[in-house]
């Protein structure tokens, strides 16, 4: 039983970490990435659909994106939605392709951008708390129904700690890369 309430603990750690990763992509760095339009949603014959249904995303060369639509007539579409995000970016429109230049990030910008990592790596582990938590919580509700011992307990308890631990160390790693991603120039 206890091991159930382990591997659930682990599942969940893992998806927490999972959506730190997918969160934190789409935060811009000095970098052409095509993850920074993942969120970005498009007017397609009156339905929000995300940009990668409607046109190719392409990194063009390590500053700039690509993106070529599937129909002529998306392309000012795509342009109004990518100057209305808040991504800074300024489309530059060649035949049937979007180019997307990538800004260089002042210095100051880099530093909101380290903040606001800091604070996605702090939501991560917030969330892995919680499960721990919750994980903790059914293990003392077993105790008390006298499903285990107090030893079983203990050690089952050690043991979601130690999850907890390599999963907390785990996103401090991926907020160490991305801002060190971030910082670098």
């Amino acid at each position: 039983m206890t091991i159930e309430i382990k591997k659930d603990a682990e599942k969940r750690m893992k998806k927490s970490v999972e959506a730190l990763v997918h969160e934190l992509a789409k935060i811009r760095t000095g970098r052409a990435s095509t993850a920074i339009l993942d969120h970005l949603r498009v007017d397609y014959y009156g339905n929000p659909t995300p940009i990668n249904q409607v046109a190719s995303v392409s990194v063009a060369d390590a500053r700039s994106l690509a993106v070529t639509p599937w129909e002529k007539s998306m392309i000012p579409v795509i342009e109004k939605a990518i100057q209305e995000s808040e991504l800074g970016l300024n489309p530059v429109t060649s035949g049937d392709t979007i180019r997307l230049p990538i800004p260089p990030l002042t210095e100051e910008r880099r530093r909101e951008m380290s903040k606001l990592v800091r604070a996605e790596g702090e939501h991560g582990k917030v969330a892995i708390r919680n499960i721990r938590r919750d994980a903790n919580n059914h293990l003392k509700e077993m105790l008390k129904g006298k499903e285990l011992a107090e030893d079983q307990e203990k050690q089952a308890l050690d043991e979601v700690q130690k999850l907890t631990d390599h999963y907390v160390e785990e996103i401090d790693k991926i907020i160490a890369e991305k801002e060190n991603e971030i910082m670098e120039v």
